[in-house]
């Protein structure tokens, strides 16, 4: 059973940074697509950021691009999300997901549906 906890959020003020990890246990497969969801109540769950673990590819939301990175450095169980230049729309819970499939080298990696596990979510908020 694929397992994913993050932690990392907070509270910061407009133009700081946080960063988000998470942590996966439990995968059978040797690559996997793992992303960053954000949640703001009322609105759908939008895809923040994606990476491939068989090759490092990475994907982004052009609402984040330039300011967050997400990145797998040691090739452990671990991915971090690193959140540079927050502003206030930034907002929201933040969810990790993971697939044990290699979709996320393609253009569906922002799709929800794609994934099958989920974290708990970890709220960040920004202060203008």
């Amino acid at each position: 059973q694929v397992q994913l906890v993050e932690s990392g959020g907070g509270s910061v003020q407009a133009g700081g940074s946080l960063r988000l990890s998470c942590g996966a246990s439990g995968f059978t497969a040797s690559t996997n697509c793992m992303g960053w969801f954000r949640l703001v109540p009322g609105k759908e769950r939008e895809g923040v950021a994606a990476l491939y673990t068989g090759d490092g590819s990475t994907r982004y939301a052009d609402s984040v691009k330039g300011r967050f990175t997400i990145s797998q450095p040691n090739a452990k169980n671990t991915v971090y999300l690193q959140m540079n230049s927050l502003k206030p729309e930034d907002t929201a819970m933040y969810y990790c997901a993971a697939e044990e499939a290699a979709f996320c080298r393609e253009g569906s990696w922002y799709r929800e549906y794609e994934y099958l596990y989920w974290g708990q979510g970890t709220q960040v908020t920004v202060s203008s």
